[in-house]
């Protein structure tokens, strides 16, 4: 079964710095993902306290997570923030998940290769 996708630069803003990533938009993940040298460019991950065990397609394959990073990252111009798991041996520079496209109501538009949200949606920022 063939699923589409869509995978675009961000620009990402951490505590340390800032960088653009590739990111890619998966639906199937439920949360947003980075990878650990991305992650330490852009600030200092903590602990989660408690690590997680993440499946992948594989039935008896997971992965340790013991780390997040809160980072704000945009997209139209427009400013969002959401936490980023720090997953080890992550192919992605960057994932964003169906939690973060849910709560900040992104949509994608797969016959033209974009990713749109509404401004209104993202009322938090300061000017």
């Amino acid at each position: 079964m063939f699923m589409p996708i869509i995978k675009t630069p961000l620009l990402y803003i951490g505590s340390s710095g800032e960088e653009r990533l590739y990111t890619l938009f998966d639906s199937g993940a439920n949360l947003s993902c980075i990878n650990p040298q991305k992650a330490v460019l852009l600030g200092s991950p903590v602990s989660l306290g408690k690590e997680r065990r993440i499946t992948t397609a594989s039935d008896e394959h997971f992965i340790i997570v013991k780390e997040r990073i809160l980072l704000d990252f945009y997209i139209d111009d427009v400013l969002l923030s959401d936490e980023f798991l720090v997953v080890p041996g992550l192919s992605e520079e960057a994932v964003i998940g169906a939690a973060t496209m849910q709560k900040w109501r992104i949509k994608l538009d797969f016959e033209h290769d974009t990713v749109h949200v509404d401004p209104k949606v993202a009322k938090m920022q300061l000017i």
